[in-house]
């Protein structure tokens, strides 16, 4: 649904422009790959914030609220801790802020695992509070029937394949996935058991190249790489780690700006301004008429 409304820009700074355009669609993003080809690579980013999404909504294919919010924007250890309670919420700003992307928000861990059923009631929820397009959920083979009882019941799923974070306390760590012979059978078996579901689109995360190239091979719905390949057929990063908020960023992540750096030397230059009383000056004061 396109963003049909604008905010008071006297209470909110958020204004959100509707454009002359339709939002893109699920099944647009699953027919951009036809005869196993994508000729235009899917672009994603994550989004937390409907300012962010303003600023990213334009040149994206699809805005991921990735449960990677717990880190970003909580400062947790790891996605575990995620709640349903603040996946809602953000994607639901997310949507707000956006007009032309697919908004699809992550299942936090313990929202989905016990049984299809309880993975309804945990993504129809998502949905109805936030107004995204669909979700994310982790895991292979194991999660199929979730992905098949989901789909058929007008919830579409995107999956999410290698390294799965919500998984890191049986994995080990964040090390890239498909080193093994075995591992690497079961990451594309994974991917194609998703597939054969009704996924419509896999997230190839933190695998060896030839594996991820292989499952995009494989898999007739598209793959969106992180850490995989180029030849995935599209990408995904963490907005906050390809502008540079972070000092340490996993290795696949390449930065395109730096934007700590500015935000800390603006904080710096305001800071002397204050202790100076250089500001605020006449233009940011009322004065008598």
């Amino acid at each position: 649904m396109s963003t049909t409304f604008q905010l008071d820009t006297a209470t909110s700074r958020a204004t959100p422009t509707p454009q002359p355009m339709r939002r893109l669609t699920v099944p647009k993003i699953r027919q951009r790959k036809k005869d196993g080809v994508t000729e235009e690579p899917l672009v994603m980013l994550t989004a937390y914030t409907a300012r962010q999404a303003q600023l990213l909504d334009a040149h994206c294919d699809l805005l991921l609220v990735g449960d990677s919010l717990g880190q970003v924007i909580y400062g947790l250890p790891s996605t575990v801790p995620v709640t349903l309670d603040m996946m809602a919420n953000h994607a639901a700003a997310v949507v707000r802020g956006s007009y032309h992307s697919v908004v699809i928000v992550d299942m936090p861990f313990g929202s989905y695992e016990a049984s299809p059923q309880h993975a309804f009631e945990s993504a129809s929820r998502l949905l109805k509070e936030s107004g995204a397009a669909g979700v994310k959920l982790e895991g292979g083979a194991a999660m199929a029937e979730t992905v098949a009882f989901l789909s058929q019941r007008g919830i579409p799923v995107m999956g999410h394949v290698g390294l799965t974070p919500q998984a890191v306390n049986v994995l080990g760590g964040y090390g890239a996935r498909g080193r093994s012979d075995a591992e690497a059978e079961k990451i594309v078996g994974d991917a194609k058991a998703l597939d054969e579901a009704g996924a419509f689109a896999v997230v190839v995360e933190g695998v060896v190249e030839p594996i991820a190239i292989e499952v995009t091979e494989s898999i007739s719905c598209p793959t969106i790489g992180i850490g995989a390949s180029a030849r995935c057929d599209g990408q995904v990063l963490v907005a906050e780690d390809m502008l540079g908020m972070f000092e340490r960023v996993p290795r696949f992540v390449k930065r395109y700006e730096e934007i700590a750096e500015i935000i800390a030397k603006a904080a710096e230059t305001y800071a002397a301004e204050v202790r100076s009383r250089a500001f605020p000056g006449e233009e940011q004061t009322y004065q008598p008429k």
